[in-house]
């Protein structure tokens, strides 16, 4: 990982402003002599800057986006924990903010983006890329900076985020307000909280098909020890081991934000500046982010292309998917698409 930090303080949009913001970000291959092979992540809400290892379908040796041919730019978003400057970042007095952290948006995360492009010098960006924080992101940047992006490139994201959605940020959020370790003003305060908070997710992020395909119990006799139960709690404790709930906190209200069209016009007039030639992609079981709100970014994006994987696992379907979204982004890029080809296949996945 690399970091820069910034000379100037960071403004953001709620008044309040970081001094001496730190980016933390990855980077991958090398830029070609035209300096035209740039691919730009934007990552989702508990992810990091590796982009190799939580998309790895889609991103590596052999990949679409191959570092060989590529040169890949991930960004860990302004709020995280995983490099740039977040609740759990010491402060000036070397202490953390924890829940004192300002409020960020999915704007300020995208001219977080800019900042960096500016300080490495690139100009053009061949393909930005972003799945549901990670395309909110990617749309806000799409808008603020039109001009610098040839090809878009967005999966199970929206132009606002829906009430559905903020109602489950705010139950999870209520989980980790009732952990008494909250606040208590150590990092790992609301561990607890946190693993509850999870699991309350991954209701929205899978789907009933999804949970009973994979977490049915064999035969008929099982009364207590639900595989789905077990499931709940590995997936809650899985993320407490690596995350913390004052950035989980920080960066589900920044999703909540999500809003082009504040401050704008409309939501609309602002989706109609994007330049970029876009690919917009929903997945079929996706409740969180249902396919309707992809086809509206579809259908104000001027130079755009709608097409839609199927998959039983939900939101999560773009982290699982990679054939059906490898063979989309391919076509995409190279011209070849074709928007009223169904894919038909699924991925073997063993969860």
């Amino acid at each position: 990982m690399y970091k820069i930090t910034l000379s100037n303080a960071f403004l953001l949009e709620s008044g309040e402003t970081i001094e001496q913001l730190t980016i933390g970000f990855h980077v991958y291959g090398k830029l070609n002599p035209q300096r035209n092979n740039v691919i730009w992540v934007c990552h989702a809400l508990t992810a990091n800057s590796d982009v190799f290892e939580w998309w790895e379908g889609l991103f590596g040796k052999g990949k679409i986006f191959n570092p060989d041919e590529h040169f890949i730019i991930c960004v860990n978003a302004l709020g995280s924990c995983y490099g740039t400057t977040g609740p759990t970042t010491p402060g000036i007095n070397r202490r953390p903010q924890l829940e004192k952290f300002p409020d960020v948006t999915t704007r300020d995360m995208a001219r977080v983006h800019e900042e960096l492009r500016q300080v490495l010098g690139i100009e053009k960006i061949n393909t930005l890329i972003g799945s549901s924080m990670g395309g909110q992101q990617a749309l806000e940047w799409s808008i603020l900076k039109p001009e610098i992006t040839e090809n878009l490139v967005l999966i199970a994201t929206n132009a606002r985020h829906s009430a559905y959605g903020i109602a489950f940020n705010e139950s999870q959020r209520l989980a980790i307000f009732t952990d008494p370790t909250f606040g208590n003003g150590k990092i790992n305060g609301g561990h607890a909280g946190l693993i509850t908070a999870r699991s309350i997710a991954m209701l929205s992020y899978r789907s009933y098909d999804g949970y009973v395909e994979t977490q049915t119990n064999p035969g008929n006799y099982t009364k207590t020890n639900f595989l789905a139960s077990s499931y709940q709690y590995y997936q809650g404790q899985k993320l407490a081991s690596r995350f913390d709930a004052y950035t989980y906190v920080t960066l589900s209200k920044a999703m909540d934000s999500h809003n082009v069209g504040r401050g704008r016009e409309s939501i609309e007039t602002a989706l109609n500046s994007i330049k970029a030639r876009t690919l917009v992609i929903g997945v079929g079981s996706d409740g969180l982010f249902p396919v309707k709100e992809q086809k509206f970014l579809a259908k104000n994006i001027l130079n755009a292309d709608y097409a839609e994987i199927e998959s039983n696992f939900g939101h999560d379907g773009f982290l699982i998917e990679y054939d059906q979204l490898e063979l989309l982004i391919s076509d995409f890029l190279f011209n070849n698409f074709n928007k009223n080809r169904k894919t038909t296949f699924k991925q073997a996945i063993t969860i």
